[in-house]
């Protein structure tokens, strides 16, 4: 009750009227363990979108831009 009516904000009503499996899928039951990407795939993304050469230094380290450094502009 405490998912469905606190957590999730449904109205008494609607609540109510949820099947058990509803609940389950709203609540998160049926997601994957690990939503997050693995390393390989993070890094074939990353090679594959690299950061905007205007938000971080030419060579592409943030720490090296002065936007991301606090030197005034």
């Amino acid at each position: 009750m405490h998912a469905g009516l606190c957590r999730l904000r449904l109205a008494p009503d609607l609540f109510w009227r949820l099947t058990p499996v509803e609940l389950a899928a709203a609540t998160g039951a049926f997601a994957p363990e690990n939503a997050s990407p693995a390393r390989d795939d993070l890094a074939a993304l990353m090679a594959a979108y690299p950061d905007a050469p205007s938000l971080a230094g030419l060579d592409g380290d943030a720490a090296s831009s002065p936007f991301f450094a606090g030197e005034p502009q």
